[in-house]
Order: structure tokens, then sequence, then C-alpha cells
């Protein structure tokens, strides 16, 4: 699995239709219309995802690994 950081995920996230709803600390939420789901992409200083949550997160958002 590919290793991406916080930050880069969530630019991913935007380039797909997902948008920032708030910031709660070092976690960024984000949503995206016609999604009940709720995404919260911890950003802590360039750490890279664990591959885990990695996963997690795209299976919930819908994308691939090549969209990063």
């Amino acid at each position: 699995m590919k290793q991406v950081t916080g930050k880069e995920f969530t630019k991913a996230l935007e380039r797909n239709g997902w948008r920032l709803l708030r910031i709660n600390g070092s976690h960024h939420i984000y949503g995206k219309e016609g999604h009940r789901e709720r995404i919260s992409v911890p950003i802590h200083a360039g750490e890279t995802l664990r591959p885990g949550l990695l996963a997690h997160f795209l299976k919930q958002s819908g994308l691939k690994e090549s969209d990063l």
C-alpha cells in the first residue's frame, strides 16, 4: 500500500468532491453531498497514515489507491 500523509490524503479527497466541514484539533472532518459518512483525517506533522487506516478511508470515500 502506498504511504501518504494526512495532508496528501485530504488533497485527494478534495479533488474528488469531498469538502472540509470543520476542524477539531488536529483532525480535519470531511463530508460529501449524498454521502452520510464523515471522514476524520488526522493531520500530524508529516506522519504517514497507517495502512489499515488508509484502507478504511479509501473504502469509506470510494477512492482507489491510484487516485492518491
